[in-house]
């Protein structure tokens, strides 16, 4: 058993149907030419690919309304009124099979983003209609079967610019196909990056708009296939040459219409104005006007229907860009007219409905190692993602490393060799508080990380690719180290040039104290970025929230002074508890010790337990503190993971 987990075998339905369509023979019978200038680039597809099964998407009167909320009343003279609702859709219909490209065309507000975020299943179970939709003649009853089967592309690219591209597939192909083994999951990558044409690439980083990387039509060839790894047999894809040039846009639809025919998938994608290069690869256009069908069928049946309505198409223009002059006409004479007659596939059923009852059944009843196991791989192939992001990204590496020194060495030069008197006292007080908000307030330039890779998350987790609970458990193994070693930078200079307690245990005690402030700093900066919609916003709830906790930390205001109805903020306060832990640490093994005598006579004013009772500590509670600062460490970690969870099952990207 143990031996299997370690080397889990590959499922029998999905994973099979992996290894024939990324066949690596050298068999020259068996090659494809994939190069996209290639004469045989468009060849039909190798035998091989043939056993992968057909299927059929049938869209069958299809409406979505939108309900928006009650609008607020601009007077109390005048009642809201309630808004109407929204027919975005009104009985779409039309069906795809495979090795096919839909192309879902209109004008601006159609809703053609709409139908295809319904087909990929990105909609709420509420607005989802379930007799309207049906693979291979069986009806999808909610959006998460949908979710299962179909591979869906948005407009933005959702990927970390700080992986390569090769890097970027192998995550993918590392969460979506947990069950294959590594050397599989190698070629299965190898070869998509052959057939999208990114080889000369694998090695680049994907970049965004501040970090250079691949080009836009590579980085969405690359967002392409981080959705085509598992081999969905229906893609979505929303404007996939939307912001490309036209070269770059003939490049992404030429790889798809090989992919296409090679691997006999369904492709839905909408398209705004696609070049007359562009056309010859779409085999069938969807033309929507003010959400309803004006046009289901080919471009040579699109001509006919031109014409049919007594129209010239001019010789600048092609079917479709005169289509969409014409559009009010097409929609009033509502032309459900198609030349285009079809015979529909013949096939085995069992072959047609068992491919899609391996897509839409439970994966537990596929998986042969235990569910432990998935989860334990899943966190280690995150963990390496998050390691590889932390050290490429130079700002937050260096960033934190120079901070902790140039704190470090800083305060000691400012503190040096404190005295031991009553003026040292209110010293060591003010280095405690000071650093305390140093090292909360030193974690904020996280926060731009954690916005960039929510939606990098929201995509992953809503599609399966891994669960949230294991991203906190990933991200939390990483950091520990990395946050533990920032700590040791800022605590050995500071700890000895300013000359705290000269213990052993003292000066470990305060490593791991520094430790524990960082680590709940990261925490809190990670719930409150799960809560914030952009940095502007998190940053002002960051300092916000921080300097609440800081006044109410009983260093400025003592506890006995701060109003009752702001008293909950005095124990919630992340400062209140290292601080009493550093001040019990310095003090609690020099409580006879005298830091105030007088001058005439002998007796002393002021000693260690002095010190500590004036902050109400009469007792050694170091190791209660440090109990409650993990509490506060885990709390926000758990009410993070909670909010991303709520976030994921909502998200439609």
């Amino acid at each position: 058993m143990a031996a299997s987990c370690l080397n889990p075998p590959r499922l029998s339905s999905a994973e099979d149907d992996h290894v024939i369509l990324f066949s690596t023979t050298n068999s020259p019978q068996d090659s494809i030419s994939i190069s996209p200038y290639s004469s045989s680039y468009h060849s039909s597809p190798s035998s091989s690919s043939s056993s992968s099964g057909n299927h059929k998407l049938s869209v069958t009167n299809l409406s979505y309304t939108l309900h928006p909320h009650k609008s607020i009343p601009f007077s109390f003279f005048h009642m809201p009124q309630k808004p109407r609702p929204l027919h975005i859709l009104k009985s779409v219909s039309f069906t795809a099979k495979s090795s096919e490209i839909v192309a879902v065309v209109g004008p601006s507000g159609t809703g053609k983003s709409t139908l295809l975020r319904v087909i990929a299943g990105r909609v709420e179970d509420r607005d989802f209609d379930p007799g309207t939709i049906s693979i291979n003649d069986h009806p999808m009853t909610s959006p998460s079967q949908l979710r299962k089967i179909c591979g869906f592309v948005a407009q933005e690219d959702n990927l970390l610019p700080l992986l390569t591209v090769k890097e970027t597939l192998m995550f993918s192909a590392k969460f979506r196909l947990k069950e294959m083994s590594s050397k599989d999951r190698e070629v299965t990558v190898e070869s998509l990056l052959q057939e999208l044409g990114l080889l000369h690439v694998a090695d680049s980083y994907v970049g965004d708009e501040e970090n250079r990387g691949i080009s836009g039509g590579e980085r969405k060839r690359v967002s392409i296939g981080s959705d085509m790894i598992h081999n969905p047999p229906i893609l979505v894809l929303d404007e996939p040459t939307s912001g490309l040039d036209s070269s770059s846009a003939l490049q992404v639809i030429e790889q798809l219409s090989f992919m296409v025919k090679s691997r006999k998938r369904i492709v839905i994608l909408s398209i705004h104005q696609p070049s007359y290069r562009i056309l010859q690869y779409i085999s069938r256009f969807l033309i929507l006007s003010h959400g309803s069908v004006v046009h289901n069928g080919s471009l040579r049946s699109l001509e006919k229907t031109i014409t049919r309505l007594g129209f010239q198409i001019p010789t600048q223009l092609n079917a479709l860009e005169f289509a969409m002059e014409i559009i009010h006409t097409l929609d009033s004479k509502n032309s459900t007219y198609d030349s285009d007659i079809t015979c529909p596939i013949m096939q085995d059923k069992e072959e047609e409905t068992g491919d899609i009852h391996n897509y839409t059944s439970d994966n537990n009843s596929k998986r042969i190692c235990s569910a432990w196991y998935l989860n334990f791989i899943e966190i280690l192939f995150l963990c390496s993602r998050f390691w590889k992001v932390i050290y490429r990204t130079k700002q937050l590496f260096l960033a934190r490393t120079m901070q902790a020194l140039v704190g470090g060495f800083g305060l000691g030069s400012v503190y040096i060799k404190v005295r031991k008197d009553e003026g040292g006292v209110a010293e060591r007080l003010g280095l405690f508080a000071f650093s305390l908000s140093f090292l909360l307030s030193s974690t904020v330039e996280a926060l731009p990380i954690y916005l960039q890779e929510r939606s990098v998350l929201m995509k992953e987790a809503s599609r399966g690719a891994y669960r949230i609970s294991s991203y906190m458990v990933a991200n939390t193994l990483v950091f520990l180290p990395f946050l533990f070693v920032v700590s040791i930078l800022f605590s050995v200079p500071v700890y000895w040039i300013v000359g705290l307690n000269p213990s052993l245990s003292a000066f470990a005690f305060f490593i791991f104290i520094v430790w524990l402030i960082v680590l709940m700093a990261s925490s809190l900066v990670m719930f409150l970025s799960a809560l914030s919609p952009d940095f502007i916003s998190g940053n002002s709830m960051i300092c916000t929230v921080l300097g609440a906790f800081f006044l109410f930390s009983g260093y400025f205001i003592p506890k006995e002074s701060i109003p009752k109805y702001w008293i909950f903020m005095y124990y919630v306060s992340l400062y209140k508890y290292p601080l009493d832990a550093l001040l019990t640490n310095e003090y609690w093994n020099v409580r006879t010790e005298c830091f105030s005598s007088s001058k005439t006579e002998s007796n002393c004013l002021l000693t260690g337990f002095d010190v500590l009772k004036s902050r109400g500590l009469d007792k050694d509670t170091r190791w209660m503190n440090v109990s409650i600062m993990l509490g506060f460490f885990l709390l926000y970690r758990v009410l993070c993971w909670l909010i991303l969870t709520r976030k994921a099952s909502k998200a439609t990207i």
